[in-house]
């Protein structure tokens, strides 16, 4: 499998405009506009607005399966620092996690598809808004996106530094973690920093608190269950002698399954309740649940490696690597059809920049292998339905 060089170079040109171009979630309007015009130039149905700025572009080719391949559009609130010629243009926003990689990988590969006149099924390629946090997945989804677009399958892949220049990365079961956010206010008695016993010290409390909690995964979880417990902020008080009445503790949790995302949320409740009540204070708990786990259909995973397999670019394929406990909102179209999530290796001769690096650039090496790769999937599912 490989991409027509005229295509690859249209590729590259997409991928550096969207880079000096990014949008943040749910205002992917010019990213949009660009997706469904090079769709439509090479055939394809176009739809947008479903999860309010999202697109699907649709190929029809008679009777046959019908596969979900898709890739996500939005950017960061980072501030660049890469100095390149394509860096972004706009102030405080940047590509900084590849999803400019990742539409112009897909963008290639329908155009490709586009080509293949003997493929009998439809292919549905998904460009979904704002993945980073605001949950644009769950919009397409909620949308009805599998009702509109029904798919026998659907498919998704990240870039990922950290793994060789094409290196192809899946496994059965959970791949990326779930994501919750907490807010725990502790409150207490403010009083004079010198006349600590007339008063209930918040920051005493939010102190142990933090401490504590970093027992749930060590202590409280079995060993081979596992959850991520961050503390990411804490405020409290605004001057040098005054013992403030309220602290504010916030966090993240990351767990791979269900019932031990259950068992952290209620931990973190009982600890922090507890610790306010031991100092005669009281904790607040505000608990809120996010992305589920990224479960990939252990039937699909095979599929996926044996896609890659058919890519003479892809180095090493790896069926077993370990889940990463960052967190995907692809979750929620895997919950709604079979499928699998992927990892494409992007390192060259030189490490590259870690994803959400104001320093990070997509490197443009992978866009054939990952165009490739796409067209070698939906080729594959379509072929064997029809044999």
């Amino acid at each position: 499998m490989s991409i027509d060089a005229d295509i690859l170079g249209r590729m590259v040109a997409w991928r550096q405009d969207l880079h000096a171009h990014p949008e943040l979630a749910f205002a992917e309007v010019r990213t949009g506009d660009l997706v469904a015009r090079e769709l439509a130039a090479c055939g394809f149905e176009v739809h947008r607005g479903l999860g309010r700025t999202g697109v699907v572009g649709t190929l029809r080719r008679g009777e046959g399966p019908a596969v979900g391949l898709r890739a996500d559009m939005d950017a960061l609130p980072i501030q660049e620092a890469t100095g390149l010629p394509h860096a972004s243009r706009t102030p405080g926003v940047m590509h900084a996690c590849g999803h400019d990689g990742h539409v112009a990988m897909l963008l290639g590969a329908a155009s490709q598809l586009a080509r293949a006149e003997t493929l009998r099924g439809t292919i549905h390629v998904i460009f979904q808004p704002a993945e980073e946090c605001e949950g644009g997945g769950r919009a397409m989804v909620e949308d009805g996106l599998f009702r509109l677009f029904p798919c026998d399958t659907v498919w998704g892949l990240h870039n990922w530094p950290g793994l060789p220049l094409g290196a192809f990365a899946t496994c059965p079961g959970p791949i990326m973690a779930s994501l919750d956010t907490f807010e725990i206010r502790v409150r207490g008695s403010g009083t004079h920093a010198a006349m600590p016993e007339r008063g209930i010290d918040t920051l005493v409390i939010a102190s142990e608190t933090v401490l504590a909690l970093q027992t749930i995964v060590s202590r409280r979880l079995a060993p081979l269950d596992p959850a991520v417990v961050s503390i990411t902020q804490i405020h409290g008080g605004d001057a040098w002698n005054v013992i403030p009445d309220l602290a504010t503790i916030r966090g993240t949790v990351r767990c791979l399954s269900e019932s031990v995302r259950g068992t952290v949320a209620a931990l973190i409740t009982e600890i922090a309740t507890g610790i306010a009540r031991t100092h005669g204070g009281d904790a607040e708990i505000d608990y809120h649940t996010g992305y589920p786990a990224t479960v990939n259909d252990p039937d699909a995973v095979p599929l996926a490696l044996a896609a890659a397999a058919r890519v003479p670019t892809i180095p090493a394929r790896h069926g077993t690597v370990a889940p990463s406990m960052a967190s995907e909102d692809f979750a929620y179209m895997l919950q709604a059809c079979r499928g699998a999530y992927v990892w494409l290796g992007t390192d060259g001769a030189q490490p590259g920049r870690p994803l959400h690096n104001p320093g990070y650039d997509f490197n443009d090496d992978a866009l054939p292998i990952g165009a490739a790769y796409w067209v070698a999937l939906a080729t594959s599912i379509l072929e064997a339905k029809r044999a």
